[in-house]
């Protein structure tokens, strides 16, 4: 039985954004382990999603497997390509409905991203809903005013990538 005085926590992740802003930054990719590792740490996980893109891509359904065997739920988005060859496939609403809907069960909502859309949300969940909000995102492409958001900002840096 888990202790009912253990915070509880509810973690997304958006994929894309992870993977993008630490191969840009650092020519690397995120450490998903490391990651779980730490923020689960003497909490207890109410819930726990990875937002990606399906590409229908067998290296990419590898790495889907080993986020579920990790303990996230992956959610997928298929992939749209544009006439104009520009592409689709962000989960920004799907994450912040996700965020609203399990705030009600959680202290802490923690998001890994750096996309600022997402400061708005912050603000929603700490102001209105009195929930911490962790984020974690590489600091160089973290927008400012997601980190302002936060209650905690935490880098994405050489010990949360894989070596």
């Amino acid at each position: 039985m888990l202790n009912s005085q253990m915070e509880k926590v509810a973690i997304l992740v958006d994929v894309q954004n992870v993977y993008y802003t630490c191969r840009q930054i650092y020519k690397r990719n995120f450490d998903y382990n490391k990651f779980w590792r730490e923020v689960t740490d003497g909490r207890e996980i109410v819930k726990a999603m990875a937002y990606a893109i399906d590409r229908g891509d067998r290296k990419q359904y590898e790495f889907q497997n080993i986020l579920r065997s990790i303990g996230f739920e992956v959610k997928l988005k298929p992939f749209t390509q544009r006439s104009d060859g520009s592409a689709k496939g962000d989960w920004d609403v799907g994450i912040t409905i996700d965020a609203m809907e399990y705030s009600s069960l959680v202290d802490t909502v923690v998001l890994v991203s750096g996309d600022g859309d997402f400061d708005i949300l912050a603000h929603k969940l700490r102001l209105d809903r009195g929930k911490k909000v962790e984020v974690y995102g590489v600091p160089e492409l973290t927008a400012g005013a997601l980190i302002n958001a936060a209650s905690k900002f935490t880098p994405i840096e050489d010990r949360l990538l894989l070596q």
